[in-house]
């Protein structure tokens, strides 16, 4: 049986309140970036091309970074925490907004296009989607709002549906597309995992609204949330081309496309080679991580066992779970080991399962080998 994380319950002082918060500013890094690119564009080639340090150089530093492994203080005050996750909307909104200004301003075929891609993308990703994963794991319908509208400003937001009410009921199994199989690669995962979420999505709404294969013209889909979101995000789309040109339309689906490029790809090492055993999700079903700047800069998303666990505990309150496996390194320095070098991302991942006796190596399962 997992061993339950052991939490201060004492009270919390106002210095030490501070002192735990103030690294979680780290969540602004690439939103900040974002907003300092967008606002002084359109850019020479050289000046553009800068702002792509603090994207590539937060990969050496989370490769770098030091463990965190300290539990949160279970009294520790929310408000602090809550304000970060409404800055960090704000200047999501900000961000995708002013990029399309940018790109009116300065037309489609300049480095601006593709550095906008990668640095709004990345915050997108790294702060808007995290953000967004966040809310929609909130009780409250307000919080839940956000998230979505967030997820607008990507092109996904059929991911609330599919993730609260997919995802976490299906983790592990062969029924969840973002479980990654044990032997699969990310060319193969993204194929599958992008199409047959939208498909469990919508079938989840049709479901819930009283037919599992609902016809396009049912009436009944105007009360389908995954509906609403795509009518919300065409809006979005039709209003910035309508109002601030072609060029800015392309960089939207751009920054779009990296942002939820991103997303799955923390997807796919999260659950990689992971099979549930029970009903009850355990953290023996989720991939952590120690990272210090990974729990920092993207707001307590490292600790996902606990996540999967307790998955409306604030991101402030998760706690670390020594019976989780454990990545080769933090969720950023897991992306070029993915993208780039794959076959090594696999023999490091099925190590750890064979350490843990976990997925194939688990009792009772054989061994499989890795897919080439």
């Amino acid at each position: 049986m997992d061993r339950v994380p052991q939490v201060d319950t004492g009270p919390v002082s106002a210095t030490r309140a501070a002192a735990a918060f103030a690294p979680h500013a780290l969540a602004l890094l690439f939103p900040l970036n974002a907003l300092a690119f967008v606002l002084t564009g359109p850019h020479p080639a050289w000046l553009s091309v800068l702002f792509l340090v603090p994207v590539f150089g937060s990969v050496w530093l989370d490769a770098k970074s030091q463990p965190e492994t300290r539990q949160p203080a279970a009294k520790m005050p929310a408000w602090p925490f809550d304000v970060l996750l409404l800055v960090l909307v704000g200047l999501q909104l900000a961000n995708v907004a002013l990029a399309a200004r940018m790109m009116r301003a300065g037309g489609l075929l300049r480095a601006d296009t593709l550095v906008a891609m990668v640095v709004v993308g990345s915050s997108s990703a790294y702060s808007g989607i995290v953000v967004a994963h966040e809310l929609v794991h909130r009780p409250g319908k307000a919080w839940q709002a956000l998230g979505r509208l967030i997820l607008c400003t990507v092109l996904y937001e059929h991911f609330y549906t599919e993730h609260v009410r997919g995802h976490h009921v299906r983790i592990g199994t062969d029924a969840d597309p973002a479980t990654a199989r044990f032997g699969e690669s990310f060319r193969r995962f993204y194929a599958r995992t992008v199409p047959a979420q939208f498909r469990s999505a919508w079938r989840l709404e049709t479901t819930r609204l009283g037919n599992p294969d609902m016809r396009l013209y049912d009436p009944r889909l105007l009360r389908s949330r995954v509906v609403h979101g795509v009518v919300v995000e065409c809006s979005i789309a039709v209003a910035i081309a309508a109002f601030l040109g072609p060029g800015a339309i392309v960089a939207h689906v751009l920054q779009a496309w990296w942002a939820t490029r991103a997303l799955e790809v923390v997807n796919y090492f999260e659950h990689w080679g992971l099979r549930r055993e029970g009903k009850r999700v355990l953290p023996v079903d989720s991939w952590d991580t120690h990272s210090r700047f990974t729990y920092y800069a993207l707001t307590g998303l490292s600790r996902h066992a606990d996540h999967h666990a307790h998955a409306s505990r604030p991101y402030q309150q998760l706690r670390v779970w020594e019976e989780s496996p454990k990545l080769p390194g933090g969720y950023l320095a897991m992306f070029p080991l993915v993208l780039a070098r794959n076959a090594r991302f696999q023999r490091l991942m099925t190590a750890e399962l064979q350490r843990k006796r976990l997925g194939p190596f688990a009792e009772g399962s054989p061994a499989t080998t890795v897919a080439a």
